[in-house]
């Protein structure tokens, strides 16, 4: 395991080409690159950033959800094969930057009853996600599905569903939207198992507020520990949001943090 930054956190602080440059100057090892708007998707601006990056290493491209990710599940054939040109676009994007995955959200929730689950229609996600998932591999992109309260895997059991038929498919732990969701974060942990390919952290304080790693109350002792059980070794990724913490360098100070725990737990590689 190794701790590193989501350019999330920078979102509105700093641009892609400028957040890079500066997780790379503050000794930040490892990324993941938030793309924001359909300007930022494929290969032109990749490579800008692919040559900012400097020692980093991209894990992850992750982009702005709502923006075509649902229409990926349309009936309708010309909004789909729209969406799949902007998914191969960030696809591209994942190449360029040589980012082995590419962390997916899927559908909206938009409506109570479909958060509920109850109009699940399983057969149609998992002939969905099974096209998505092909058409990311033959890219050379895996295809990861993170737990989001508002979207595809909203709860505990979703992901079992969908990876039972497609072992390709693999996960991604958000400890900030386990949190939302009112599920015990464990649980995201003990269903994605060894297809848990890495995860969003954060840390927050007494009173609920979201805080960098570190600077709150949350036992990531324990969360170590749970993810060396299920045999996970990827990426910590600090996602937050751009007012949960101070100077720019306190994202270096988490990573700090995280890194030597994993340290201290054996877990440190890289």
């Amino acid at each position: 395991m190794r701790a590193g930054v989501s350019t999330a956190s920078l979102f509105m602080r700093k641009n892609n080409e400028e957040a890079l440059p500066l997780l790379n100057e503050l000794g930040v090892s490892v990324a993941e690159v938030f793309l924001t708007s359909f300007s930022e998707y494929g290969y032109p601006f990749a490579e800008v950033l692919a040559a900012k990056k400097g020692s980093l290493t991209v894990n992850s491209v992750h982009d702005l959800n709502t923006e075509f990710e649902p229409q990926l599940f349309s009936n309708h054939p010309r909004v789909r094969e729209d969406a799949y040109g902007w998914l191969d676009k960030v696809l591209q994007s994942a190449n360029a930057l040589g980012a082995p995955y590419y962390t997916f959200h899927g559908t909206s929730r938009v409506k109570r009853a479909s958060r509920s689950g109850e109009h699940d229609d399983f057969n149609a996600m998992i002939k969905g996600f099974s096209a998505l998932t092909e058409y990311c591999r033959k890219r050379g992109v895996t295809l990861c599905l993170e737990n989001v309260e508002w979207s595809t895997y909203n709860r505990p059991g979703v992901f079992k569903k969908l990876s039972d038929s497609i072992p390709a498919l693999r996960g991604v732990l958000d400890i900030k939207q386990a949190r939302i969701s009112e599920y015990p974060y464990e649980k995201y942990i003990e269903e994605m198992g060894e297809k848990l390919a890495y995860a969003h952290v954060s840390d927050i304080d007494k009173n609920g507020k979201i805080r960098l790693p570190g600077q709150g109350v949350f036992d990531y002792d324990t969360l170590i520990k749970r993810l060396r059980d299920v045999g996970f070794d990827g990426a910590l990724l600090i996602e937050v949001y751009n007012g949960d913490y101070g100077a720019e360098t306190e994202l270096k100070t988490a990573c700090d943090y995280l890194n030597e725990l994993l340290y201290k737990h054996g877990c440190l590689n890289g």
